[in-house]
């Protein structure tokens, strides 16, 4: 019988001497590493498209095409162009012009990245986009829940890479904790924040720094006087994208007491154009498995009990959930209080509470509860923008719009407090798994450095009239 933990232990081991005895890489393997990722999941975007939606039981190709295929190689390139750039060193200034000091940026090591199933080409290979451009190496744990795709990236890869640049590891929950108690350079994990804590624990015996992007329940709130037929377009084409089975996907919307009706119609009318049939629809995407679909249609169930208006969002002549395709429509819950579960766990599908608040009202909400990874505010007063982004801390905000950031390559990906740690894409990836290192020249004559040589009378007196003359 294999110990998980010790054959995990080797592969590392044999990365970080390979990735010691070959020094540091040049700008041309960085950009060699990151364009044979991008090739990898384009070139092979059929087939990740098949694997992705045999895993869900169906998933929308156009989710996987524009999430996992098309924004993840974008990231890459984006990384690849700019790699050169990013790897110069930064003077530094010093008070003696004999001497010179720069600041250098150095690889890490090998970087394990733990990646969910929601994503899980996205959450695999985005995060190697700074990984590779800080010139570090990488193991890759994907998740168990998707295991036709989780065994072709591991096919993909070992065509495409050595073992010492970048290998996968395939297992269940076993295999995930001897993965997370290695002792890595850097560890990375998308995924809840419960899970999160036990990563962290797991990284903190071997003192391995983490990123951790988690999720929480991320609020979009409505402004008096803003289009609500706006706001509800905007957050159901976030909310039925993947089924809402992402970190970002809006949680619970707050409305003013007289836009929920509004809402409420505007939202029918965009699924009647979107999807007019759901259950057939290949636009439309599965819940991944049997216990999420059971646990969101207990979350329905208990809001219904304690008393919320259900709204299903279904066609007509269709049911709203069926076992057989474990598909949801999105539901509406009017009158959600913060009893119900719904209101309390992170969602993660097609169920939204929708919430009669103010903007001060639901300002006071957010930060009565964890920081969420990302929040949504629409409003046209200037006003009102500045002081919810001034009064609410987030890991992103977006106003006017749901989830736009995350493509963004320029801004930094991540959560702050139970959201996540640290944060990721463009150059603020190449910076997090970078490790930026002081170096000095000291001049030939060495001047600056004899202050610290005794005798120190002549030296204590000269400081001591410095010090009086900056009082």
């Amino acid at each position: 019988m294999t110990n998980p933990v010790e054959d995990l232990s080797k592969i590392l081991r044999a990365m970080k001497k390979a990735h010691l005895a070959a020094g540091p890489a040049n700008a041309a393997l960085r950009r060699d590493r990151l364009e044979r990722a991008a090739r990898l999941i384009t070139d092979n975007r059929a087939e990740l498209v098949r694997a992705i939606s045999a895993d869900f039981g169906n998933r929308a190709p156009y989710h996987t095409l524009a999430a996992d295929i098309a924004t993840t190689a974008a990231g890459l390139h984006h990384s690849a162009a700019h790699v050169d750039q990013w790897m110069q060193r930064e003077a530094a200034e010093v008070s003696d012009p004999a001497m010179a000091a720069w600041i250098e940026p150095q690889p890490l090591g090998v970087v394990g990245i733990v990646s969910p199933w929601n994503f899980p080409i996205n959450l695999a290979f985005a995060p190697l986009a700074g990984v590779f451009a800080a010139g570090n190496t990488a193991m890759i744990k994907p998740s168990e829940f998707t295991p036709r795709t989780s065994d072709l990236i591991a096919r993909l890869v070992g065509d495409a890479f050595d073992a010492e640049e970048l290998g996968v590891v395939i297992g269940g929950p076993d295999v995930a904790q001897a993965f997370t108690s290695l002792p890595f350079d850097h560890l990375v994990f998308t995924g809840s924040t419960a899970v999160g804590r036990h990563v962290m624990r797991a990284a903190a015996e071997n003192l391995v720094p983490v990123t951790l992007e988690l999720g929480g329940k991320c609020p979009v709130v409505v402004d008096e006087g803003f289009d609500i037929a706006t706001a509800a377009e905007r957050t159901l084409t976030v909310k039925t994208f993947n089924a809402g089975q992402i970190c970002l996907s809006p949680d619970y919307v707050m409305v003013p007491s007289d836009a929920v009706d509004g809402f409420v119609e505007a939202a029918k009318a965009f699924m009647a154009r979107a999807f007019p049939g759901i259950q057939a629809n290949e636009d439309y995407t599965s819940i991944i498995a049997p216990h999420h679909f059971e646990r969101l249609l207990d979350l329905l169930a208990d809001a219904q009990a304690k008393g919320a208006t259900i709204v299903p969002l279904n066609p007509t002549g269709e049911p709203v959930q069926d076992a057989a395709t474990r598909k949801i429509a999105p539901v509406l819950i009017l009158n959600a209080t913060q009893d119900m579960r719904v209101m309390q766990e992170e969602v993660f599908g097609p169920l939204l509470p929708v919430v009669a608040m103010d903007v001060d009202q639901a300002i006071a909400r957010i930060n009565a509860h964890d920081r969420p990874l990302a929040a949504y505010l629409f409003s046209d007063d200037d006003a009102v923008q500045a002081r919810f982004a001034a009064c609410v801390t987030s890991g992103a905000l977006v106003i006017n719009d749901i989830m736009s950031h995350a493509s963004i390559e320029s801004l930094p990906f991540g959560g702050v407090g139970a959201s996540g740690i640290g944060a990721y894409h463009g150059v603020h990836g190449f910076r997090r798994f970078s490790h930026f290192r002081p170096t000095v020249r000291q001049s030939a004559e060495g001047l600056s450095g004899q202050r610290l040589r005794a005798p120190y009378a002549e030296k204590q007196a000269v400081l001591e009239t410095m010090l009086s003359a900056k009082n």
